[in-house]
């Protein structure tokens, strides 16, 4: 079952798009939202795999949605306005639909919805960095550093910055694959290459050359991890 959220603030577009989700079981509408803010509590509180977006909505846009979440769900993008098409694809949307919406087309619009949650869906975050936006995989992130409230991301050649603190995201990411090395850096477990030990206490480099301390209080904790 493809547990989705339908996110438009015209409520016939909501039910046009529940009608047409009939014919298709194996997607569940959890709840529908008439705005931003509304989708983004109901995203953290029920986790969908998968969000119908509108974009152009009072207040907040569903790019800027898509911004505010630290995991996005797969995004079907369905608005009336075609010049957003290019900007959906760049942040890795799965389709964009036009309205008022084509029965073949959304035909083709499910059948990549299921068959990419037929396979094992990983994380991400939406990002932007001045104007290039990016669907973010967590498992890219090798490193992740504190900055007041912000959170600097590593991946690639590229960092960008989200706003959310070093604990509230450490509570999100996955333990087997994140681990906090000290008060102000988590570093992904994968990314280690070497693990220096010394009299003035541990530290590791990743694959890429950056050496990160390990705390005092965090490498009893690490020695664990490596039993």
């Amino acid at each position: 079952m493809i547990r989705a959220i339908i996110i438009d603030d015209e409520r016939a577009a909501r039910l046009e798009l529940i009608r047409m989700l009939k014919d298709y079981p194996q997607i569940r509408v959890l709840a529908e939202a008439s705005n931003a803010d509304e989708a983004e509590e109901l995203i953290g509180l029920l986790k969908p795999e998968l969000i119908f977006l509108d974009i152009q909505m009072p207040g907040r846009s569903g790019f800027e949605l898509l911004e505010g979440l630290d995991f996005v769900p797969l995004v079907v993008f369905v608005t009336a306005y075609d010049q957003y098409a290019l900007k959906a694809f760049e942040v890795s949307a799965l389709d964009y639909l036009m309205k008022p919406i084509r029965v073949e087309r959304f035909e083709k619009a499910m059948n990549q919805v299921v068959e990419r949650c037929s396979g094992e869906s990983e994380p991400s975050i939406f990002v932007k960095n001045k104007e290039r936006h990016f669907l973010l995989k967590w498992s890219t992130v090798y490193l992740i550093e504190s900055l007041d409230n912000y959170a600097r991301l590593y991946f690639g050649k590229e960092v960008v910055m989200i706003k959310s603190s070093l604990n509230k995201l450490e509570e999100k990411l996955d333990d087997k694959l994140f681990f906090r090395a000290n008060r102000s850096q988590i570093v992904n477990l994968n990314e280690i290459k070497t693990i220096i030990r010394q009299d003035s206490g541990m530290s590791i480099t990743l694959n890429n050359g950056t050496l990160v301390r390990i705390s005092e209080r965090q490498a009893v904790k690490f020695k664990n991890l490596n039993q």
